[in-house]
């Protein structure tokens, strides 16, 4: 109780809280993380697909093509024979639900792209059109940035940094000092979507200030180093676009996607 009131009081360092969101937005993130899963099914029900026609020596077959279930008489093992009844059954119930999944991810695609043809959005559904503006930012990784992280308030970029994930770790001991890397304590669905636009933005915004000072850090440095210093450019986009989102500051350099 003695915190709480000393942090009511305004007195610095005494606690941390966390920014939680109201029932709303927490409930409106669930669609785009069932998304995940769905893909994250979808590609499991393919690889063991692969896995049995692998063990009778059949190659070149892609389930995820419309195709797929004409194809499967094509198909002959190594010895030249037809599937065998038993492992057909097996893939034809894998591509059973390899189709549901499909149409369930179709299903949530379509509810994700309607915010684009919103007339009257709402404060989220705002965020994710002004985002989806920017050359290099699909819908999916406007809404997963929107849902996932700034529907919440952030008192500065630091925090928003901290909740991704994207803080670095550094080590302190006697005259030993070195980095750990980063912190991975923070939302790994943020982090990763991150990371996957720093290499997207280094292609699509080759002008903004990020790039260049990617460019400048790393042109020279070894692989794993452009690695190390894609995570850091990651954190500096995030916090640019978080302020281009909810204060329309856009990214320095940065250019915007021919009106439709």
């Amino acid at each position: 109780m003695r915190t709480l009131l000393a942090w009511l009081r305004g007195e610095p360092r005494v606690c941390s809280m966390v920014p939680i969101p109201d029932e709303a937005d927490e409930d409106a993130r669930r669609f785009i993380r069932e998304r995940a899963e769905l893909v994250a099914e979808r590609v499991s029900l393919v690889n063991r697909i692969a896995a049995v026609l692998a063990t009778l020596g059949v190659r070149d077959y892609n389930p995820l093509l419309r195709n797929r279930r004409g194809r499967l008489d094509e198909l002959r093992t190594a010895l030249g024979t037809a599937l065998p009844p038993q492992a057909r059954a097996k893939i034809v119930r894998m591509i059973d639900r390899l189709e549901l999944v499909q149409a369930q991810v179709a299903e949530l695609d379509q509810e994700r792209d309607a915010v684009l043809e919103d007339r009257a959005p709402d404060k989220a559904a705002k965020m994710i059109q002004q985002l989806a503006t920017l050359r290099g930012v699909g819908v999916q990784s406007a809404t997963v940035l929107v849902r996932e992280a700034f529907v919440r308030e952030f008192p500065n970029g630091k925090a928003l940094g901290s909740y991704a994930g994207l803080t670095a770790t550094p080590y302190s001991s006697g005259g030993a000092e070195r980095e750990q890397g980063i912190s991975k304590a923070g939302n790994r669905r943020l982090r990763t979507v991150m990371v996957e636009l720093a290499w997207l933005w280094h292609r699509y915004q080759p002008g903004s200030v990020q790039v260049s000072w990617f460019r400048e850090r790393a042109n020279a440095a070894g692989r794993r180093a452009r690695k190390v210093m894609i995570v850091a450019m990651a954190r500096k986009l995030l916090i640019a676009l978080w302020r281009f989102a909810t204060q329309g500051v856009i990214p320095e350099g940065a250019v915007l996607k021919p009106a439709a």
